[in-house]
């Protein structure tokens, strides 16, 4: 049986609203078995249609995605941002346009390459269409990997996978048992069969590689503190907050005793390096003096090349710099023309571009300690953290979720950076302004916390760890590979052979 006896509007409402129910399967509500259910039915929507018609049902599947997995565009562009009402809803609708147009184009490729309903449409060509597309979808136009399927899998059984292959493995494991799922439905009595003997191989194999560590200690653990200084974003840039803002990370961080490695968040000392030199070189002799390294994000800007550069520096007995270099589009560069910049500075917007750093850059240093160092949104690019290992022997992440106010987006993210830790092996010390600042365990799980919106210094213990997992040393290049052979071994055997 296939949907494709139903009016097309039907059809079409089906794919949006299986799309809008996605999100339930991410943080926070962490549905995992719903990422296979819901697009096991896109698949049954794909089959026996056009290509055509095949690409509207993955638009209308991914635009309901995105709007109900990132609605929360609107209030970091308008609420917090300060757009206007109409801009910001304009902005946030293209983009999701955007990424549903990657849905789109994998049913047009499911639709060209298959037909009625069989092993090598289910199996090879959807799964491999699907994630190939969201590869893509995760670096063109430098990227927007929101909702990559192998995050909902985080807290789930295919969870092991991630060490193996990263969050696209995951990904191609999903869509594999999303095509199983759809042979159920759909296939003849013997493809049945074959589908569930696919799913009973898929959960056996999810379980033993459960568990497995990759990694392992390089030296004694470490005591760490994370500083939550919960600044409201609407005030935090305003200038009578600089000295109060300054005093509260340094009362909190002088009420640390016998810390390793203390973080502060994303641009955390809201002024440009220079401007606050007297309070840095303050805070490192106090580091330096009680032997503690000290990670905090601030803007710096370079005078011989008139740059701006969000960076992340550690002060202390081994200073160091990490600048970002996966900058958010139209919140860190403006990739529009002078008029609209000129727009942008009428109405009091953010219209100045921040400089990526270069993508080669040393880990920094705590001690004798390497650290791998992201910056908010870089949480996301596995790939790119892997420039630093398997060197590193932690990872750190600041961010500042407070352009996304009280919504799921802090919890996404968090999902994100979880990801990362297993993925890598490694323990994750990710600070945050509003939160959600954790620590988290080299498989993913977060050992401590503190709640959002709360003024608080997370103490607890780290490891440094050495080795590497598989997706260290490959990155994601199996998982694409094996993608897009199953989508050539899929639409190559089904023109050698119609009939499967």
């Amino acid at each position: 049986m296939t949907l494709a006896a139903l009016p097309l509007a039907m059809r079409r409402w089906l794919a949006l609203l299986s799309g809008a129910a996605l999100p339930l399967a991410f943080a926070p509500f962490q549905l995992w078995w719903l990422a296979p259910v819901l697009v096991g039915v896109l698949f049954l929507l794909w089959l026996d249609v056009t290509p055509r018609e095949a690409a509207g049902h993955g638009f209308a599947f991914g635009f309901g995605a995105f709007v109900a997995g990132t609605w929360w565009l609107y209030i970091s562009i308008h609420v917090v941002g300060g757009a206007p009402p109409a801009l910001a809803v304009f902005v946030m609708l293209l983009l999701m346009m955007l990424m549903a147009a990657y849905f789109a184009l994998a049913g047009w490729l499911a639709g060209r390459l298959t037909g009625r309903p069989g092993l090598l449409a289910c199996l090879l060509v959807m799964p491999g269409a699907l994630v190939l597309t969201e590869w893509l979808r995760g670096w063109v136009f430098t990227g927007f990997p929101w909702l990559t399927l192998g995050y909902a899998q985080l807290d789930g059984p295919l969870s092991g996978v991630i060490p193996l292959g990263g969050v696209y493995a995951a990904s191609l494991l999903t869509a594999g048992l999303a095509g199983a799922l759809a042979l159920l439905v759909a296939g003849e009595l013997r493809q049945r069969i074959a589908a569930a003997a696919l799913l009973a191989m898929l959960a056996g194999s999810a379980l033993a590689l459960g568990g497995r560590d990759y990694a392992e200690p390089a030296g004694p653990p470490l005591r760490v503190a994370l500083v939550q200084g919960d600044v409201a974003q609407e005030r935090k840039w305003l200038p009578e907050e600089l000295a109060r803002t300054m005093d509260l990370y340094r009362d909190l961080t002088l009420g640390v005793q016998g810390a390793d490695i203390v973080v502060w968040p994303e641009a955390a000392i809201p002024a440009l390096a220079h401007q606050v030199e007297d309070f840095l070189d303050e805070m490192a002799t106090h580091a330096v003096e009680n032997g503690y390294a000290l990670l905090t994000g601030i803007l710096i800007f370079d005078f011989l090349r008139r740059e701006f550069s969000n960076s992340l520096i550690s002060l202390g007995a081994t200073p160091g710099v990490y600048d970002k270099r996966h900058l958010v589009p139209f919140g860190e560069y403006f990739p529009v023309p002078q008029f609209v910049r000129d727009y942008l500075r009428l109405l009091d917007l953010p219209y100045q571009d921040i400089t990526p750093g270069p993508r080669r850059q040393p880990p920094l240093r705590a001690g004798d300690v390497l650290l791998a160092p992201g910056i908010c949104y870089e949480a996301a690019f596995g790939g790119q953290l892997r420039d630093f290992l398997p060197e590193a022997e932690l990872l750190v992440n600041v961010s500042n979720d407070g352009w996304f106010g009280d919504t799921i987006a802090p919890h996404q993210h968090l999902q994100k950076a979880r990801t990362r830790a297993l993925e890598t092996g490694r323990y994750m010390l990710r600070a945050t302004n509003t939160g959600v600042t954790a620590i988290i365990a080299p498989d993913g799980s977060v050992t401590g916390r503190i709640p959002q919106f709360e003024v608080a210094v997370l103490e607890g213990e780290v490891v440094p760890m050495q080795g590497e997992t598989p997706f260290v040393r490959a990155g994601n290049l199996p998982a694409v590979t094996m993608a897009l052979l199953l989508l050539v071994a899929g639409g190559t055997l089904r023109h050698l052979n119609p009939a499967l």
